[in-house]
């Protein structure tokens, strides 16, 4: 089974007052993993022995875009903390026209060619713009996929659900490329709130048995906002994934 791992910026309000509480919280809970975003005033070394301390693994981070400018700082930071995977993304303008389509991938292009020097490996992470049709029908999500190789997807289930597309069958599609995915789930309206995972309309179970163990690595949950107490949508999702068989985490439940 894949181990499961959880994005840390579904508990920001949490861990702006308690960042070290929330880290032991989800260790408890039994996640294997943190992906980074932000790291609250505290140093990569001062949170590194933390997760350490825990038996936690930083399973990727989202950062800002790698460039030629900031990548001595991030290096220095993400080594610290014991990942190789880095992920960033861009709002919908980016992706407006096809001219401004293929600026974003020249900028991406540039990030994986800076972090592949630098040691690392860079992804993408998605919302739905990436998944609405140009007029010809071709979609963001493919055509960068197919003008950077070396570029890894990290799917956001649903993003993609919500735009319309089976993120399933994009798992099946990429899966070569998919070294961690992110798990949401939710009502597929327009108010775009989210619930713990397998509790929505996104098909978890198929996403994850689209995916090719040997190549996924992590299950990522990330809710980016709910509609009951974040902290219990947390546990809930945990607790679905290992009950169902789906992911592996530290405790039985």
């Amino acid at each position: 089974m894949i181990p499961i791992s959880i994005q840390l910026y579904t508990l920001r309000e949490q861990n702006a007052v308690d960042f070290p509480g929330v880290l032991r919280m989800l260790a408890e809970t039994g996640y294997k993993g943190v992906e980074f975003a932000g790291l609250y005033d505290y140093k990569a070394s001062e949170i590194a022995a933390i997760i350490e301390d825990l038996g936690l693994i930083t399973s990727s981070a989202h950062t800002a875009l790698p460039t030629r400018e900031n990548i001595a700082e991030l290096a220095d930071t993400y080594k610290t903390l014991g990942t190789t995977k880095l992920i960033s993304g861009f709002g919908p303008k980016e992706f407006e026209t096809v001219d401004a389509l293929n600026r974003s991938i020249d900028r991406f292009q540039e990030a994986v060619e800076v972090a592949s020097a630098n040691g690392f490996e860079f992804g993408m992470h998605n919302h739905n713009w990436e998944f609405t049709p140009y007029a010809d029908g071709s979609l963001p999500y493919d055509r960068i996929l197919a003008a950077i190789p070396k570029l890894y997807s990290e799917l956001d289930v649903f993003w993609a659900a919500f735009a319309g597309s089976d993120p399933a069958a994009f798992v099946k599609k990429y899966k070569s490329r998919m070294p961690v995915i992110h798990l949401k789930d939710g009502p597929l309206g327009p108010e775009k709130i989210m619930s713990a995972v397998g509790s929505g309309e996104v098909d978890i179970q198929a996403v994850v048995k689209a995916a090719d163990p040997n190549i996924t690595k992590w299950l990522i949950v990330e809710i980016d906002r709910c509609a009951t107490d974040m902290v219990q949508a947390v546990k809930d999702s945990y607790a679905y994934l290992v009950r169902t068989g789906l992911g592996a985490g530290n405790k039985a439940v």
